[in-house]
């Protein structure tokens, strides 16, 4: 049977490299029908904490992890120094002033064949000694690592190359306790887009961080799949279940993967247009309430399932959410300068109250009904659709981009939109015009040739700072309303 690990150390969280090496692992035993085991590798007490310990073992389970035997090194101290006493009896190994036993080095050549690289040979010579048990009493990384694979019955080691350098060590200590090596597969490093080792800058995140940013389980281990295997036929979209029936050591890529943070929420984009609208809801109702939008228990869960419908194909992540459907919680929308402007460039009050007094007359407010009635209008008024359709949607959602006009119209409801379409349009009615602005400024300057400003140039600073004056009425006026 077929038996893999994954072995982090609980002295940081778990980021985008750990979380692809245990993927792979995980796949290749359950795509094998065999066993995947966790085993912690604390054995430095002092850094390891519980709280990176919970981090990774939630991220794991979170991206749909799960394992057949769990094991804590810490807990495997008298093992480690029964293992190293049988070297030192045997004369493998022997022990130094400060108390550390250390492994006798031989110089035979040390060759493996990597499921992924193929042949890889070592020169033992220029490895040397190594400690075995330290002075503190604790075990080495290597040591403990070689009789854990071995007692645990690991059959293949699926691990990062950077961890190459470390395979002659085991490689010898297999040898000298008589335990069966391992298959090896070394995965390629992830790198990131500047051609660098993967950094917070380029990707290295932990994944407790993605999840907070509104990444999907899904999405992630989707991407991290794709991060030195393929599937072939160019296929992206590959839900776990999938994955587990085609993943192959054999389609494990050597060269270095390449993190794409661009690429990921693409995906993630993908993902939750997919997504059951209603287990999308649960994810999303935790942001609502932050955001004050939804109080306590108390919610129409269904209202908030109509709303995910419409704008599930428009956000990235999960994150967006809150940002993109404000409008539909508040009383008044919140516009951004866009909006702003697409309201401001020419007063259509008549249109709104045309459109407003159309609305009022459905009974059945749906999306078909209303883009008769604005389509019939626009044909009445001899405009084009866009005239109207840009203006109303600033009006009715304070943002220039969205789901469908119409649609988005019959989910907020006849009165909220009749309400938002006459408050624009009283913005119209009451707002500062330039013309008057323009005719203020020429009377004021006038004023001042004939008040003793006594030059043109005396008037027209008196006139300026006058305009000056205006414009931060003009100022406040807007906020009045924005």
């Amino acid at each position: 049977m077929i038996k893999v690990r994954f072995a982090p150390s609980p002295t940081g969280y778990l980021h985008i490299g750990g979380a692809r090496t245990a993927l792979f692992n995980w796949l290749y035993a359950r795509h094998a029908g065999g066993k995947f085991i966790l085993r912690i590798e604390d054995t430095d007490l002092a850094r390891s904490k519980k709280e990176y310990l919970d981090e990774i073992l939630e991220s794991l389970a979170w991206l749909g992890m799960d394992w057949d035997d769990l094991y804590y090194q810490s807990r495997r101290f008298d093992i480690y120094r029964d293992y190293a006493a049988r070297l030192l009896s045997e004369g493998r190994a022997y022990t130094a002033e400060n108390g550390a036993i250390i492994f006798k080095v031989g110089e035979e050549e040390i060759k493996i064949n990597d499921l992924i690289r193929g042949e890889i040979k070592f020169d033992a010579g220029l490895i040397k000694d190594q400690v075995l048990i330290k002075e503190d009493k604790s075990p080495t990384y290597n040591f403990a690592c070689v009789v854990d694979d071995a007692l645990l019955g690991i059959t293949h080691v699926l691990r990062g190359d950077d961890h190459i350098s470390n395979t002659p060590k085991q490689v010898v200590l297999y040898k000298a306790l008589d335990f069966k090596v391992p298959d090896f597969a070394h995965l390629p490093l992830i790198m990131g887009k500047d051609g660098g080792r993967l950094s917070k800058r380029t990707g290295a995140t932990a994944i407790s961080e993605w999840r907070k940013m509104g990444y999907l389980p899904e999405s992630l281990a989707n991407y991290l799949l794709l991060l030195g295997w393929s599937p072939g036929a160019n296929q992206e979209i590959i839900p776990i279940g999938e994955a587990v029936k085609k993943f192959e050591i054999k389609n494990v890529n050597k060269t270095a993967a390449v993190f794409d943070s661009d690429k990921l929420q693409w995906l993630n984009a993908q993902y939750i247009k997919q997504y059951d609208p209603g287990k999308l809801c649960d994810l999303l109702i935790p942001q609502l309430k932050e955001a004050g939008f939804v109080g306590g228990e108390n919610f129409n869960r269904e209202e908030i399932i109509s709303v995910v419908k419409l704008f599930q194909s428009r956000i990235s992540t999960l994150a967006d959410f809150v940002d993109f459907v404000d409008f539909v919680f508040l009383d008044n929308p919140k516009f951004n300068p866009d909006a702003k402007e697409k309201l401001l460039n020419k007063d259509l009050s008549k249109e709104f109250n045309l459109l407003a007094r159309r609305f009022d007359k459905i009974k059945d407010f749906n999306a078909v009904n209303i883009e008769e009635e604005f389509r019939n209008l626009v044909k009445e008024l001899g405009i084009k659709a866009k005239e109207l359709v840009h203006p109303v949607r600033a009006a009715i959602s304070g943002k220039t981009v969205g789901p469908g006009l119409f649609e988005t119209m019959a989910l907020l409801g006849k009165e909220k939109i009749k309400a938002r379409l006459n408050m624009a349009e009283k913005m119209w009615k009451s707002a500062p015009n330039l013309k008057c602005f323009i005719l203020l400024f020429a009377v004021v300057f006038i004023s001042g040739l004939f008040s003793g400003c006594g030059t043109v140039k005396g008037a027209y600073q008196g006139a300026k700072e006058d305009w000056k004056n205006l414009q931060k009425w003009d100022d406040k006026f807007r906020e009045t309303w924005w």
